[in-house]
């Protein structure tokens, strides 16, 4: 079972979520762009069984955690609550996992200081997605600061777009935890602003920059779909071939699941868990 944990850091409170013994070897994960705590559901609960303390992030602007002044984003800032909370909660070393824009703030805390993060799991995102993958994913921001008359036609809205698998196992969880009712229906609590600041900031990055920092043992899933039928790869084949490269520490493993299936795949959940009993 999960438990909620209230962080307060020197940018602002931070909602999370806590799985696994607290006498636990600790893991951090950092959901993607518009994503939340509960992304990391199937992942947690697998690391919890397996002993491991599991700390999963709203980032600011996401889920519980309430938006921050404009201008305060952007993966150096996250990334420097990830660190943050770490010493908050006391991890003197702990693992790191990120998903999508999660695992830029993930690969950026490495830079930013790479002493305490034992091992890094990079899910589905290491440099510039192909560009037939970037649309699904402006499409997918769109939803956001929008009323639907109700929680279930919201739900069956982003169930319809394909994207989102497994919808029950994972997903419809996530989606319905953040929504919040106003007085003609349901709306998101994720701040479109904060989403789109960071989507500007991201367009102005170079995450290949951030490379030569993992010098820790690092583990790349690939989704080996693409995001939507027809169109791209948020990690293309020669992105990935390039990663495993030059990262000397880095290992890959292909999952046959696209950028959101892969959080729940069993043999992305046998992967990480491996990796990080290591």
């Amino acid at each position: 079972m999960t438990r909620a944990a209230e962080l307060q850091l020197s940018s602002g409170r931070l909602h999370a979520l806590r799985a696994g013994p607290d006498s636990g070897a600790p893991v951090i994960c950092v959901p993607g762009l518009s994503a939340n705590a509960h992304s990391f559901d199937a992942i947690a609960e697998t690391l919890a069984r397996a002993g491991r303390q599991v700390l999963a992030l709203d980032l600011r602007g996401r889920g519980l955690s309430p938006a921050t002044a404009p201008g305060t984003y952007g993966w150096r800032r996250h990334a420097e609550d990830v660190l943050e909370a770490a010493r908050k909660l006391g991890f003197a070393s702990f693992d790191l996992v990120g998903h999508s824009m999660g695992a830029f703030v993930s690969m950026q805390a490495a830079a930013l200081d790479a002493g305490p993060i034992r091992r890094l799991v990079l899910i589905d995102a290491v440099g510039v997605p192909e560009p037939a993958a970037l649309l699904p994913i402006v499409a997918a921001v769109q939803r956001l600061d929008l009323v639907y008359p109700t929680e279930e036609g919201y739900l069956a809205l982003i169930q319809r777009q394909g994207a989102a698998e497994p919808w029950k196992a994972l997903w419809e969880a996530h989606y319905r935890s953040d929504l919040e009712p106003v007085a003609s229906g349901v709306r998101p609590r994720t701040s479109k602003a904060a989403v789109v600041e960071d989507m500007v900031y991201a367009s102005q990055q170079d995450a290949r920059s951030f490379w030569p920092s993992l010098t820790m043992p690092t583990l790349l899933v690939r989704a080996a779909r693409p995001l939507l039928p027809g169109t791209g790869f948020v990690v293309g084949a020669n992105l990935r071939d390039a990663f495993l490269a030059t990262v000397s520490s880095a290992e890959g493993v292909e999952i046959d699941a696209n950028h959101y299936g892969v959080m729940a795949h069993p043999d992305a959940l046998r992967a990480i868990a491996s990796f990080l009993t290591c």
